[in-house]
């Protein structure tokens, strides 16, 4: 028999859409077109980066990756970068998530010679 998703984020989980990239060189957020994001709806993400100190960061080349780490799966879909939108924005489409629960997205961003990455979790249900 299969457990049922929890109801509700684990206490103390990040679910911000700005964070910090790992290393810090880097302002990561997103906005969804899907307000709240549902589980088996395929949708856009504007993600907009910034340097650490505001700058908007153009012509980077950003990957997006995703899953949910306690079943040890990835996204039914492969999110692309589809539009580098100006002044640091950035469109992706083919975001997909298809089961309730807690996901973790990773941008990898690769910009002026450095490579770092920003993730965010995410609690659907």
């Amino acid at each position: 028999m299969a457990t049922p998703a929890p109801q509700s984020a684990p206490a103390g989980l990040d679910l911000t859409t700005e964070t910090s990239s790992e290393t810090g060189l880097y302002r990561v957020s997103y906005q969804s077109e899907l307000d709240p994001v549902t589980i088996n709806q395929l949708h856009r993400w504007k993600l907009h980066v910034q340097t650490a100190d505001g700058k908007a960061v153009t012509g980077a080349k950003l990957t997006v990756d995703g899953g949910m780490p306690e079943h040890n799966h990835g996204m039914p879909t492969t999110p692309a970068v589809t539009a580098d939108l100006g002044n640091g924005d950035y469109q992706v489409e083919g975001m997909q998530f298809q089961m309730p629960g807690r996901w973790v997205v990773t941008v990898t961003i690769d910009a002026d010679d450095a490579t770092d990455k920003a993730t965010f979790n995410l609690f659907l249900k």
